[in-house]
C-alpha cells in the first residue's frame, strides 16, 4: 500500500520503520526539518531498539522517505495515518491543535485529487474527538463527505518504548474503528503480515480502547505499590506477595471482575477493603487509590438508585436479592440498600429471588436482612409472574438465568432497570436502561 504517515515523533517514526519493513511504501510528514533529514539519511529521530537498522532499509530500499510537504505526501498515497501528539493542556485536557492542523492541511491537499483516500488517526485521542473534530475538520478543507469519496477511522497504537519494533510486530491485539466496511478492510491491509487478533470495532469504542488500557496500568502499577506500602510497614516481602498474587490467572489476572455493572457486595470484599484500609490508617500510611475503593463503590450503588427514582414511577420490582446469582448470601449486597432506601422514600416494593428463603437463612445472614430490611417478609413474592405483575419499574438485581427471558414480558408502560447486563434487551427500546452501558 501507499501510506503516509504524518507527525515522525516516537509513534510516527516506529510505524513508519515497521510499516516499510512490511513492504509497504510510507511517506513521513513532519514539519521538522531536522526530523525529515534524519530519516532521509537513514536515521531514526527517536531513541529505540532496532529503529536505526529498520529505517536505513526502508530508506535503502526506497520504500520509505520524509518530507515537510503534505500536498505531496496525500497526492502520491492511498492512505494517511496520523500520528501527531496529543500533549495534556494546562487543565488536563487534550491539545489537539496538530491534530486539526493536519486534518486541514491533508483535506486541503485532497481538493486535488479525485480518487478515494482513507485517513486513520492512530494518535491517542479521547472518545468522540474523531466524529467531533477530525470529521468536520477534513470535510470542511476538502469539500468531501466522509463514506462517499473519503474514509475515517482510528486504529490505537500499543507500543512500549524499548521494546516498540517487537510489539508492532507481534502486538496483544489490532483494533479497527471504522463505520464502513472499505475502510475497516484497508486498515486490516495494513497489518496484513502480523499475527495478532483483529478487532473490528465502531470509531468511538476503539478511541476509547486505549484509555481504557493506559488507564488500567497505572492503576495497577498504583495498587502495586500501595500494596508494597502497607508490606513495608509490617515488614513484609512486597515482591513475594505479589509474586504469588500474579500466579492466579483464574481471577487475579483475568477479565473476570472487569465487566461494567453493579457494586461489589458479599462477605469478603467490602469487609477486606475497610479492614485493610483502616490498618493503613493506623499505620499513618496516606493511600488514595485503596482508600477509593469503598467510596467509588458507593457512588455505584447511588447511580443505581438514581436511575430506579428518576423513572417517576413508585411500584417497584426487584428481580435478584442477593449480591450473586445462585446463591442466599446477602451480607452486603448492595441490592439491599437500594431497597431500603426506596422503602424509606414510599416506594411501592416486591422483591422475587428464587435462592432466598426466610425461613432457611440463618446466622449473620437472617441478622443481616433483617436488621436491613426488618418488614422484608411482606415484600417477598413466590413467583417471577407475581413480581412482572406488580412493578413498574423492573430491576435486575443479579445475574440470575430465569431473569435472561422477561423481554416478551414486559408490558409497554413498564421500564427495565438492568444492574448487571444479564443480556442484551434491544427489543426493548425506549423501556430499559443499563448502569454502564
Amino acid at each position: 500500500m501507499k501510506i503516509s504517515i504524518f507527525g515522525l515523533g516516537y509513534v510516527g517514526a516506529v510505524t513508519s520503520g515497521c510499516l516499510s519493513a512490511q513492504g509497504h511504501s510510507v511517506i513521513g510528514v513532519d514539519y521538522a526539518q531536522a526530523k525529515v533529514t534524519l530519516i532521509n539519511q537513514g536515521n531514526s529521530p527517536v531513541i529505540e531498539k532496532g529503529l536505526d537498522e529498520t529505517i536505513s532499509d526502508g530508506v535503502r530500499s526506497g520504500r520509505l522517505k520524509a518530507t515537510q510537504d503534505a500536498e505531496e505526501a496525500v497526492l502520491a498515497t492511498d492512505l494517511s495515518l496520523i500520528c501527531v501528539g496529543t500533549p495534556s493542556r494546562r487543565n488536563g485536557d487534550l491539545d489537539t491543535g496538530a491534530l486539526e492542523s493536519v486534518c486541514r492541511e491533508i483535506g486541503a491537499a485532497l481538493r486535488k485529487k479525485q480518487s478515494w483516500h482513507t485517513v486513520i488517526v492512530r494518535s491517542t485521542v479521547l472518545p468522540g474527538t474523531i466524529r467531533n473534530v477530525v470529521i468536520p475538520e477534513l470535510e470542511k478543507a476538502s469539500g468531501r463527505k466522509v463514506g462517499v469519496s473519503l474514509g475515517v477511522g482510528s486504529n490505537p497504537e500499543f507500543l512500549r518504548e524499548g521494546t516498540a519494533i517487537d510489539d508492532f510486530h507481534s502486538p496483544p491485539k489490532t483494533v479497527i474503528g471504522a463505520e464502513d466496511e472499505r475502510t475497516a478492510n484497508e486498515i486490516e491491509s495494513l497489518y496484513s503480515g502480523i499475527d495478532a487478533p483483529v478487532i473490528r470495532t465502531s470509531i468511538a469504542v476503539a478511541e476509547m480502547i486505549k484509555y481504557s488500557d493506559n488507564v488500567w496500568h497505572a492503576v495497577k502499577v498504583s495498587f502495586a505499590n500501595e500494596i508494597g506500602v502497607i508490606c513495608k510497614s509490617l515488614d513484609i516481602d512486597s515482591h513475594q506477595v505479589m509474586d504469588i498474587f500474579c500466579q492466579d490467572t483464574k481471577l487475579n489476572l483475568s477479565s473476570y471482575y472487569l465487566k461494567p455493572g453493579f457494586s461489589f457486595g458479599g462477605s469478603c470484599l467490602p469487609k477486606d477493603v475497610r479492614a485493610l484500609v483502616h490498618r493503613a490508617r493506623s499505620l499513618d500510611l496516606d493511600l488514595p487509590l485503596l482508600g477509593s475503593v469503598l467510596p467509588s463503590n458507593e457512588k455505584q450503588t447511588n447511580r443505581g438508585f438514581e436511575m430506579i427514582t428518576q423513572r417517576g414511577k413508585r411500584a417497584v420490582s426487584i428481580l435478584g436479592m442477593s449480591f450473586k446469582a445462585g446463591t442466599d448470601d446477602l451480607r452486603e449486597s448492595p441490592i439491599l440498600e437500594i431497597i431500603e432506601r426506596l422503602i424509606g422514600k414510599g416506594y411501592d416494593v416486591r422483591i422475587f429471588d428464587r435462592n432466598v428463603n426466610l425461613s432457611k437463612l440463618v446466622g449473620a445472614n437472617r441478622d443481616y436482612l433483617l436488621r436491613m430490611i426488618p418488614h422484608v417478609s411482606s415484600l417477598l413474592v413466590d413467583s417471577l409472574e407475581q413480581a412482572l405483575s406488580h412493578g413498574e419499574i423492573i430491576v435486575i438485581g443479579n445475574g440470575d438465568p430465569e431473569f435472561r427471558n422477561i423481554a416478551s414480558r414486559i408490558r409497554p408502560e413498564q421500564f427495565v432497570v438492568d444492574l448487571v447486563r444479564i443480556r442484551d434487551f434491544n427489543s426493548l427500546n425506549g423501556q430499559y436502561d443499563g448502569i454502564g452501558w
